[in-house]
């Protein structure tokens, strides 16, 4: 369920990101639809999407996509309007169509922003998926938790948020590592220092 609840925010909110980066008429239409989803909590949803849709995975993995689409959103527009205006107007004598462009250009140059939002909204879809199952409770680890709360069995109870800790712990680093690949290019490098001796 987080799988495939990160993967949908992500194959949805980066290219919604970079368009409303670069385009004011995409930014003027989502902004207040945003800003309207964005202070509400989204285990909150987790009721109305249950009388819609169930209790089952399909509402359980809606809430890990809306919890996560929104910061990756933020950092994509950020990323994308961030871009200098010299390099596409490079890559536009050039020859290349604004769909080129936002591939070979805007996306790139917006790479290091566009993995800090998927870091934190991973982060979330670790914390959503848990409260939705607590919510929900049928299968998962926030079902076992809570289940074992309610019955007493409290050595369960900390086993299960030394669990879910660890996966958030692994998770990030796992992420860390992937980000620092993707954007070595940007990272700085310090080189050796001259020996004189």
């Amino acid at each position: 369920r987080m799988a495939i609840g990160f993967g949908l925010a992500l194959a949805f909110s980066i290219p919604l990101g970079l368009l409303m980066g670069r385009s004011r008429a995409t930014a003027a239409f989502f902004n207040p639809l945003l800003m309207l989803i964005y202070p509400v909590p989204k285990a909150a949803l987790m009721p109305i999407i249950m009388l819609w849709l169930g209790v089952g995975d399909i509402s359980k993995t809606l809430v890990i996509f809306l919890g996560v689409s929104l910061p990756v959103i933020y950092h994509s527009f950020e990323g994308a309007k961030a871009v200098e205006e010299k390099m596409l107007w490079s890559g536009a004598a050039m020859g290349l169509s604004p769909v080129q462009r936002l591939l070979r250009i805007v996306l790139p140059a917006a790479l290091p922003e566009i993995l800090t939002g998927c870091r934190t909204g991973l982060v979330l879809a670790l914390i959503t998926m848990v409260t939705s199952e607590m919510i929900a409770r049928q299968s998962g680890a926030g079902n076992i938790l809570f289940n074992a709360l309610d019955m007493g069995q409290y050595d369960t109870v900390f086993a299960m948020i030394i669990i879910v800790g660890a996966m958030g712990i692994c998770l990030d680093a796992a992420f860390e590592v992937i980000r620092r690949w993707l954007v070595r290019w940007s990272e700085p490098q310090f080189d050796m220092p001259l020996s004189f001796s």
